[in-house]
């Protein structure tokens, strides 16, 4: 069941910069809970413009399997950070963060309104909280990736507990790409990888709504809408990007529907399985973005659309919570 909505006198939209700037409006949740639907009617009643933060939606070419909108479906409304890598290019958080706030500003300029898209939590976070990227070094990250490999990643998850219990606990002892990263920052920084953390302080003024459907009308829909890449493409879609380097890729090569749809090209998985596979990956991504923005105090929530009929009421709720 999708809890009461959040007043809106309990979000907080100010940060301590950009005050003089529009509040943003961040529309967040779970995949197929009908965020590019309602961020398009909020776009006509705002004359706004639409900043994605799907991060698989930043790869051109891959449309099908991101129920990326088509340019006609946009409806004239200007959509930012689409199409802006190549399957082969790894998404970046700190680049995102500075060009979708270039973005942001832009549309401001202009006496537009922003309206932020996306599933994609830690890049939601990265543009809209105080969000720093603490240093790299290739050689240090390259000399821990080695020990992860020969020593097992649990062997260094233990040195993390010992240097950063809170970041420990936070980081499963599986995860050696994080468990990396965090030691990485303490040897280079001195300091725990915790410190470094996003809070929950706003860089940019902001208003955080969370649209969402319970399982039960969610996973039908996911279904549908697997379904529907199916017949419609992806399979193809999946051949072209391939040819395009779509295996070179280590980002996009993982991504929900495209994962899959390699190992049915490669003979792994029939149709039916890899479809059925799909399906399964995506309510667990559904589920996984659900559980990152729940503990978040500023989301406010309100019901999904339940069809097409459904989206004009859904606006008005966000809009009602935004205060617009």
């Amino acid at each position: 069941m999708t809890p009461p909505a959040t007043p809106a006198s309990a979000v907080t939209t100010r940060g301590p910069a950009h005050t003089d700037a529009p509040a943003v409006i961040a529309l967040v949740g779970s995949t197929a809970t009908g965020k590019s639907a309602v961020s398009l009617a909020l776009a006509e009643r705002l004359d706004g413009e639409v900043v994605n933060a799907d991060a698989m939606q930043f790869y051109r070419g891959m449309d099908i399997g991101t129920a990326k909108l088509s340019v006609e479906d946009r409806r004239g409304i200007p959509h930012h950070q689409l199409d802006t890598l190549d399957v082969t290019e790894d998404a970046s958080v700190a680049g995102f963060q500075a060009d979708a706030r270039a973005d942001i500003d832009a549309i401001h300029a202009k006496g537009r309104r922003a309206i932020v898209t996306g599933g994609s939590g830690l890049y939601v976070r990265a543009l809209l909280d105080r969000f720093e990227f603490p240093p790299t070094d290739p050689a240090v990250r390259a000399r821990l990736e080695e020990r992860a490999v020969i020593e097992g990643p649990g062997m260094l998850h233990r040195e993390l507990a010992a240097a950063d219990p809170v970041a420990a606990a936070r980081i499963p002892a599986q995860n050696a790409k994080r468990i990396v990263r965090a030691l990485e920052v303490i040897e280079l920084t001195g300091r725990p990888f915790s410190s470094s953390l996003p809070t929950h302080e706003y860089e940019i003024p902001a208003v955080q709504i969370g649209l969402d459907l319970g399982n039960e009308a969610l996973d039908p829909r996911i279904d549908e809408r697997v379904d529907h890449m199916w017949s419609t493409g992806l399979v193809d879609e999946v051949r072209a990007l391939e040819r395009r380097g779509l295996r070179d890729g280590v980002t996009a090569r993982r991504a929900v529907g495209y994962a899959e749809t390699l190992r049915h090209l490669d003979g792994e998985l029939d149709a039916d399985q890899a479809r059925d596979l799909i399906k399964v990956h995506t309510r667990r991504l559904a589920r996984r973005q659900r559980k990152w923005f729940r503990p978040d105090p500023r989301v406010s929530w309100v019901a999904g659309p339940v069809d097409a009929a459904d989206v004009d009421r859904a606006a008005a709720d966000v809009l009602a919570l935004a205060g617009s």
